[in-house]
Parts: C-alpha cells; structure tokens; sequence
C-alpha cells in the first residue's frame, strides 16, 4: 500500500508539460479571485474552444446535435459546460464537479462608517475561516456594485503593484494578555473583523469629514454614491499573485486553492479533450463553503433544468430523458482534501491520510466523526474509478478528511448522489485549507489533470 512519490517517475518531457500546467494555474488563481471571475475566465476559455451559448441556442430554437459544444451559466457565478457525446444521452454523462468560491470576507450592505477619524467598511465573513489568520493582511477588494439604473460597476482593487491594499488592524502584544488568555475562536471577534480604509479628512466638513472623504473618492472613481453598498457584491481577499513555494519551486501558494485547484484542473482536462463518446460534463458552482445553497449553488436546480433543455433540444422526452439521464451518469466531485501536516500529526491517521507528491486524492467519503453528512461511494464504482487511473498511469491515493473523532467536511457529492448516480470525491491534498494562504503541490495538480483527463474519455 506503500505509495511512492511521482515526482521520480517523471520524465523530462512530463517535467516541461507539468510547470507548463502549473504556470497557467498560478495565472488563473491570480486573475480568479471570485467566483464571479472564475465564471467569467471558464466562459472565456470555452469560447475560445468553441463551445457556444446554450441559451443563443434555445433562443433561435436552434437543435442540439452528437459533437455539439454549448455552455450555460448562472447569474454570473456558476458554468456548465458540455461536450455532447454520439452514446445516447439518456445513458448518462461523464461529469467533473467542482466549486469556484472560496473563504472570505463579504462587505456589508450598511459598511462605510467613520471612529475617532478613521474610516471603515464593515464584513461579514463568508465560510468557515480561522478569523485571526485574517488580521494584519494586505487585502483587496473585488466585485460589482449595480446602480438603481442598472449601471453595474466592476470593482478590483488591491492588486496591482501601484494599486492600495486595505487591512483588519490587530492588538499590540504589549497590550492583548487578556486577548491572548481567549480561546483561540474568540480572540478575534467576527465583528472586529473591519477593513481600514482611510484617514484624510474632507477640507470644509465637521462631521465625519474622513468617511465623506472617502465617500468623494468613490464618486471620483466609481461614481457610487452611499446608498450603492445596498446593491453590491464586494468580497475582501488577500492581496497578491500566486507564488512558487520551496527552494525546488515544487508547490504553490495562493489564496482559494480550495477548490479552485480542482476546478482550473477539471475546466484544463475537459477543454483538452476534443470528442467523446460518452457525454462529458464541467461542472463549476457557487456556495459550496456555505452549504451549496441558492440559486447559484449545487441545491438549486439550475443544472437540472440545463439538461432538461439539451434533452429537449436533442428530441428527447424531458423529463424522463432527465431522470434516466442523470441516475445513468458518474461523477468525480472535484474538491480537495486535508494533507498530512507533520506539525499537526495528532490529528491524522497516518495510513489514511493524503500526502503532497503522491497524486490525486480519492474520498470514498467525507461528512463528520459517524460520517454524518457524506456521501459514500460504493465499492463498484470505485473499483471502476481504480481501473480508469491505473489504465492511464495516473498516480492515485485514498484518504480521509483526520481522524475519526477530530472533525470533518462535506462537499456536493451527496447532492448529485440524490439522483442515483455514481459519485466519489476526488482532488488534490492541501496545506493550511481555508487559511488566507493555502499550499499545493505541482506534482499532484498535474496527476490530477491526468486524472480529470483520463475520465471523461472512459
């Protein structure tokens, strides 16, 4: 059971192709700080591989046809993309399911206000964050604001070099005993959790002349006015590019790996491959740190009724084609899992855990201690997922999300295994998850992609 380390395996050849793999992720983690932006870059790549618009396509009551490649999306935040496979479509897809938001801070609806001449935009955090890793960063802001006249206006500040950056201040030591003597969930409160945005005063204002300064920069810059943070989706980040880590350059650091390591693997793997017998699916949601709920997370029913609608457009029976469809389909859910920290030993199982350099990471479950919430493969299709890997030299490891008793997490499987289809989780392993700066191998992205690759061509 012993699992050697790919990184010997490699060739020269695979050396160049995976930092050349690697090199196109870094870009995309840096550009794709939002879910808004991953839509947007997907929607970009697969229009520049061809795939058109589903929804053009249904408008001009237009056929879909075998080899066909359409796209739909929604509300800006969630993609699905479909290469249309000569198989009867009612016997199922081959579909690759990640999720494209990560841990974060959300700005307010009522944020701006002003405390002994400083300025601040008040957040909510959004996901399951350690709030006190959150405190003396270099943070951006990113998103829309859409004016009552529809004007929707694109907000990204914070990352080039002569752009400013924003931070939650922090206590002093020689002042924080008390806050140090605080669990470590309390020594920084969600509601101190405040972006410091200004300090200059407005010449000619009494009352609160610095938040009136900062409201005339808005005006200046965005043409916003207050009562606009109503209508905004603005989310706090972290400040900076992707980076190498180690002295052998072998991992990568960057904000929102979760998931998006996955999911730039699974969008790569899936444009990559040109035709298919086999319907094949990239599947890029919303909301999954907080439940996959509303309209643009996996509950909803959004990617439901977009096969509805290719079903339709291809002369099947909608609904029942739809129920057929689905429970005949198999699923990688495309989403990371927890990798062995030698720090944090205690909290692993040291035979089921994933380790960095040793490949893809199968969950045959998740959920928590009894596997609460999980959705747990069966045994055949796993093997069948087994068979897939080895038949294709990708290199592949099985884990579990810590120990029994220490804690645990979900992802979509267990939705789309409502229908009765086949799904298992598969991803990479990731340092310090849901940490402002999270660490991934190069060598475990690039067996991934193999891996994503290898599937949707089974």
């Amino acid at each position: 059971m012993e699992q050697k380390n790919t990184w010997f395996k490699y060739s020269a050849a695979n050396k160049k192709e995976l930092e050349k793999i690697a090199r196109e992720y870094m870009d995309f983690l840096s550009r794709g700080k939002t879910e808004r932006e991953c839509a947007d870059i997907a929607i970009n790549a697969a229009e520049k591989a061809g795939y058109k618009n589903l929804h053009g396509i249904l408008k001009s009551k237009g056929k879909i046809k075998p080899g066909d490649k359409v796209y739909a999306e929604c509300m800006g935040k969630t993609v699905a993309l479909f290469n249309i496979g000569t198989d009867n479509l009612e016997e199922g897809m081959s579909i690759l399911g990640a999720h494209i938001d990560s841990p974060r801070m959300d700005v307010k609806q009522n944020p701006l206000y002003e405390e002994s001449e400083l300025t601040y935009l008040d957040t909510h955090y959004y996901g399951g964050i350690k709030k006190y890793q959150w405190v003396t960063l270099p943070l951006a802001i990113h998103g829309v604001i859409v004016k009552t006249d529809g004007t929707t206006v694109e907000v990204n500040i914070g990352e080039e070099e002569d752009d400013p950056v924003f931070c939650v201040t922090d206590l002093l030591i020689h002042l924080a005993s008390e806050q140090m003597d605080k669990k470590a969930s309390k020594a920084v409160e969600g509601e101190n959790l405040d972006i410091l945005i200004g300090s200059i005063p407005l010449k000619g204002k009494e009352k609160e002349a610095v938040k009136e300064n900062v409201l005339k920069l808005l005006k200046d810059m965005y043409d916003i006015e207050e009562r606009d943070f109503e209508s905004a989706e603005l989310e706090v980040v972290p400040a900076g590019k992707a980076r190498e880590l180690g002295f052998d350059r072998s991992m990568i650091l960057s904000y929102g790996q979760d998931d998006r390591v996955c999911a730039f693997a699974s969008l790569k793997a899936f444009l990559d491959v040109k035709s298919v017998k086999r319907t094949a699916v990239c599947l890029l949601v919303d909301k999954e740190e907080i439940g996959s709920v509303g309209a643009t997370g996996m509950q909803s029913r959004f990617f439901e009724n977009t096969v509805a609608e290719i079903l339709n457009a291809m002369g099947y029976d909608p609904e029942m084609g739809l129920r057929r469809s689905m429970a005949n389909s198999r699923m990688l859910s495309s989403d990371v899992s927890a990798a062995f920290d030698p720090l944090y030993a205690a909290q692993f199982d040291k035979k089921n855990a994933a380790y960095f350099g040793k490949g893809i990471v199968f969950n045959k479950f998740t959920g928590s201690r009894g596997k609460s919430g999980s959705n747990d493969a069966n045994a055949e299709y796993f093997g069948f997922v087994r068979k897939v890997m080895e038949d294709n030299d990708v290199a592949y490891q099985t884990a579990e999300l810590g120990k029994v008793d220490a804690g645990g997490g979900g992802t979509i499987a267990y939705i789309m295994s409502l229908y009765g289809m086949d799904v298992v989780d598969c991803g990479m392993a990731v340092l310090s998850m849901h940490a402002p700066w999270e660490v991934t191998s190069k060598s475990d992205l690039y067996e991934g992609y193999k891996a994503y690759k290898a599937f949707i061509t089974a």
